[in-house]
């Protein structure tokens, strides 16, 4: 029997990767001494900086391998959005909002036409972020860039009262999805050799899938700034929670004495089944990888669970928490443990 792919067969091995971002963690120790001190935190997806009344944060990501897709089809006004919406949802999982942008595009060789394309989507990334774009980089590196890599840092902020962590989170809540657009900007790697491995170029047209596999996969990630705004200040949610790279494992960043359980999953877009069928790729790989249609999460109370999904239209209860320990997907009984 072949063996099924998986994120480190195609190249990405979650496990490796953090063991390299503990040992550099680890040797980063030095304190600030004033103001603007940064507040000790694990497991928070925006670090978070004191500055008097309210807490200013960071957040920093890049789009990845995405941008192989954007280069074959020739395509460059959509990566911006990403690149905002990957920076952009980490800093609201910790209540704060989005307030000041840098980018970073590095690239072989200067192009006028690239660079306005992704000018573009950085900009429309921003007004659906309500945020300023304040300044950036470009980098021409010929002897270190073969195509063209984009990255940026978001500076938000947040009331000190307002600030979310997940340590609320408790036995009884129930998990709230928002509907993700599609792969977004994670596990494209693994998805990208699937549909290699099967003979499919990106401008290819696969059965099932409305558009060519570049297009599915080109499709802007989500951005959920606005709404998860106004969730913080007319519900009291106890997690935010995006679902990025680790897919369900996310969820470990909440409180480590509970168990999250996903029950009832929202079913995930056509493409999502398409990469598991040509690539056989199990069921706990994909929910460990990819969003599978869930890209965002809220912990919350029973009765504000009820009450956000009713306010939302994308929104559905997928699971519950309660004590215990890890990840439970239950249909599939897959567990994540935490680390």
């Amino acid at each position: 029997m072949v063996e099924g792919w998986t994120y480190a067969k195609a190249g990405v091995n979650i496990d490796r990767k953090s063991g390299a971002i503990d040992s550099l963690v680890r040797e980063l120790r030095y304190r600030r001494k004033g103001k603007g001190t940064m507040v000790e935190a694990k497991g928070l997806f925006a670090s978070l900086i004191d500055f008097g009344d309210v807490y200013l944060t960071l957040a920093t990501d890049g789009v990845g391998t995405k941008l192989l897709v954007a280069e074959e089809l020739g395509k460059w006004d959509t990566i911006g959005i990403d690149c905002v919406a990957m920076n952009v949802n980490d800093t609201i999982c910790v209540g704060a909002e989005p307030m000041s942008f840098v980018d970073y595009v590095a690239l072989k060789v200067p192009d006028d036409d690239i660079c306005g394309q992704i000018g573009v989507g950085l900009n429309r990334g921003a007004e659906l972020s309500n945020m300023e774009i304040v300044g950036g980089e470009v980098a021409v590196l010929p002897e270190m860039v073969n195509g063209i890599d984009i990255s940026g840092t978001c500076l938000g902020y947040v009331e000190k009262g307002k600030v979310i962590t997940g340590e609320r989170c408790e036995s009884g809540d129930l998990i709230v999805a928002l509907r993700s657009s599609g792969v977004h900007s994670n596990g494209l790697t693994l998805a990208r050799k699937v549909f290699q491995n099967a003979g499919y170029t990106m401008k290819d047209k696969v059965p099932g899938l409305s558009g060519t596999v570049g297009e599915e996969l080109l499709t802007p990630t989500e951005i959920y700034v606005k709404d998860i705004l106004r969730i913080r200040d007319e519900y009291d949610p106890h997690g935010l929670i995006d679902i990025t790279g680790g897919g369900l494992r996310n969820l470990l960043r909440m409180r480590k004495d509970l168990r999250y359980i996903i029950d009832d999953p929202v079913k995930p877009q056509t493409l999502f089944g398409k990469i598991a069928e040509l690539g056989e790729v199990s069921e706990r790989e994909m929910y460990q990888t990819f969003n599978m249609g869930m890209g965002f999460m809220i912990v919350a109370s029973e009765d504000d669970a009820e009450s956000i999904i009713s306010d939302i239209g994308d929104a559905e209860i997928v699971g519950r928490v309660e004590k215990g320990n890890g990840v439970l997907y239950e249909p599939g009984n897959l567990l994540y443990e935490n680390y």
